[in-house]
């Protein structure tokens, strides 16, 4: 019987020891993949090093984006086509609020403004008030293999700035026909004269 006592302890010790390895083990991982996270943001976004991207990003990876961009696979060298865009036309102040992490998943919250440095660039991108992102990376092998990107700009002076774009796009597209009316009126009032 004490035979039997003794080898289940064991057993049980042992199941306890394994399970305490894995998950030391997990944590590990996690945290690496945090890293990897941290790391994607310093190099793309908060430095201009974009050619880094492929210590970062699979060869070919899944986006979920806002748009069309959504569960669409791109190949690594986006991100760095992404990131060059905003480079090309201003400069990023931007700091990462926080880090969540659980097995191959990363959520990082992060802040960032952008000072355009480009005609394109302030009508299009410059931000008064910084934005908040979040992204949620899943992680394989070292690499990000699939991407989610959700900001936060509502509450901003930005969209404050598509609104009134989108007004004068509806503004301009309103006085087409009635510049073409008005035309027509013109004509039909010179031709009534005449008879």
């Amino acid at each position: 019987m004490k035979d039997i006592s003794v080898l289940i302890l064991v057993v049980q010790f042992s199941i306890c020891s394994f399970s305490q390895e894995q998950r030391l083990i997990e944590e590990n991982q996690t945290e690496i993949n945090k890293e990897i996270a941290r790391n994607f943001y310093r190099d793309l976004w908060f430095t201009n090093n974009t050619d880094n991207y492929t210590k970062y990003v699979a060869d070919e990876y899944i986006v979920h984006d806002i748009g069309d961009r959504k569960g669409v696979k791109e190949q690594a060298i986006e991100q760095k086509k992404i990131a060059d865009f905003f480079w090309e036309n201003g400069d990023f102040d931007s700091k990462i609020d926080y880090q969540i992490a659980e097995g191959d998943f990363v959520a990082t919250r992060w802040t960032g403004s952008f000072k355009a440095t480009t005609l394109f660039g302030r009508i299009a991108l410059e931000t008064k008030e910084p934005i908040s992102i979040i992204n949620v990376f899943r992680i394989k092998n070292g690499r990000i293999v699939e991407f989610w990107n959700h900001r936060h700009d509502i509450e901003t002076p930005r969209t404050l700035k598509f609104m009134i774009k989108g007004l004068f796009i509806g503004l301009l597209i309103a006085l087409l026909p009635t510049a073409v009316s008005l035309k027509l009126r013109r004509k039909l009032r010179n031709i009534s004269k005449r008879y």
